[in-house]
This record gives structure tokens, C-alpha cells and sequence, in this order.
């Protein structure tokens, strides 16, 4: 499973990491950290809902 947030799209709602902190960084002003990457091991159902919680539409997730 590869999560990708764009930065240029999230603002701030921080709701990906309400619901899945051990996935979605914060930066110091509480936007997504932008990534691109495989989501950790065990941890695809968090990402997943920390995905659909993003009012932007920042997180992708694709399997």
C-alpha cells in the first residue's frame, strides 16, 4: 500500500493524524508532512482511515 500527502493540498485540519498518528506527521504548524511512501507494516487499515479523514483530499492511497 503507497500513501502519498501533497503538501500544496492539505490545510492544516490535521485529522489524518486525529485518526491515525502512527502514520501522519505533523510539522511544527500542524500540516501533513509531505510523503511519499509504503505505509508500515500492519498499519494499512490506520493510513486508510487517515486518508478518507481528509477533508482536501490530500492523501491518496493506492494498493
Amino acid at each position: 500500500m503507497r500513501i502519498t500527502v501533497d503538501g500544496g493540498k492539505c490545510a492544516g485540519h490535521a485529522q489524518c493524524h486525529a485518526v491515525a498518528p502512527d502514520v501522519f506527521e505533523l510539522d511544527e504548524v500542524g500540516y501533513a508532512v509531505p510523503f511519499a511512501g509504503e505505509a508500515p507494516p500492519g498499519l494499512e487499515e490506520q493510513a486508510g482511515r487517515g486518508a478518507d479523514a481528509c477533508p482536501e483530499g490530500a492523501i491518496t492511497i493506492e494498493n
